[in-house]
């Protein structure tokens, strides 16, 4: 559904469907890329944890 969505914002910003398509898909690797930066980087956060 989001690249869906994220290909038709490009396609109406753009005029192409390649580029769209390629704004989705870029967009979806690097909200993954954080995702799992964030998590690993929260998960070594301590505060309020009793261990």
């Amino acid at each position: 559904m989001g690249l869906l969505v994220m290909t038709l914002v490009g396609l109406i910003a753009t005029g192409s469907v390649a580029v769209g398509g390629t704004l989705a898909i870029v967009n979806t690797a690097i909200g993954l890329t954080m995702y799992v930066i964030y998590e690993r980087v929260w998960a070594k956060v301590s505060w309020g944890r009793n261990v």
